[in-house]
């Protein structure tokens, strides 16, 4: 009678291919999927907050209905508003009505308009925005002297604005929301707000 000792086989790794765990392919999917709630929260709050358009103050640049994209990160981390920039902010007493301006005059400077030609510093300055060649000075008739984080803003269609020549004043920086950056609607007149240079 013949006799047959059995072998232990080692189990060859080629025969039987590991698979990834149930766990960890959830855990990845989680971990992608927090990442990217994530970033689409930082951008809409700290990069770019959507913002809608309403009246002709900013024509011909904007218009009424346009939907914008506004930067928030440039003016809290990067640098503060410059001249010719469009500007998106809070009303001091109306915190949840937001404006679109563009900024004229910047802090510490003093600002006047006479026939319709604008001087910052006693200075005119070239105004290539401005839809209308003639239009009020308003309240800047008389020099208008900018605190330390004061600006000067105004709408382009400079005979329908209410802006910082009235009601509105000089602006604070805390009124700030961000500087108007993308057009996005409508599609066909996507247009980059963000002058040369800024």
């Amino acid at each position: 009678m013949a006799l047959f000792k059995k072998k232990n086989k080692e189990l060859d790794p080629v025969e039987l291919p590991r698979q990834p765990g149930m766990m960890k392919d959830l855990l990845t999917t989680l971990l992608h999927l927090a990442l990217m709630v994530g970033f689409v929260i930082f951008f809409l709050t700290c990069i770019g907050q959507r913002v809608e358009v309403e009246g002709s103050s900013m024509e011909d640049k904007l218009h009424d209905k346009d939907q914008l994209i506004v930067d928030c990160f440039t003016y809290r981390f990067i640098h503060a508003p410059k001249r010719q920039d469009v500007v998106v902010f809070r009303l001091k007493d109306q915190p949840d009505t937001f404006y679109v301006k563009r900024v004229i005059g910047l802090p510490g400077e003093t600002v006047q308009i006479i026939d319709s030609v604008i001087y910052i510093n006693g200075e005119a300055i070239p105004d290539p925005y401005a839809t209308q060649d003639s239009f009020p000075a308003g309240s800047a008739e008389q020099v208008i002297t900018l605190g330390e984080d004061e600006f000067f803003v105004m709408g382009d269609n400079r005979n329908n604005s209410t802006d910082s020549r009235y009601a509105v004043g000089p602006i604070d920086r805390k009124q700030l929301v961000g500087r108007a950056w993308l057009r996005i609607w409508p599609f066909d007149t996507r247009t980059n707000l963000v002058p040369e240079g800024n």
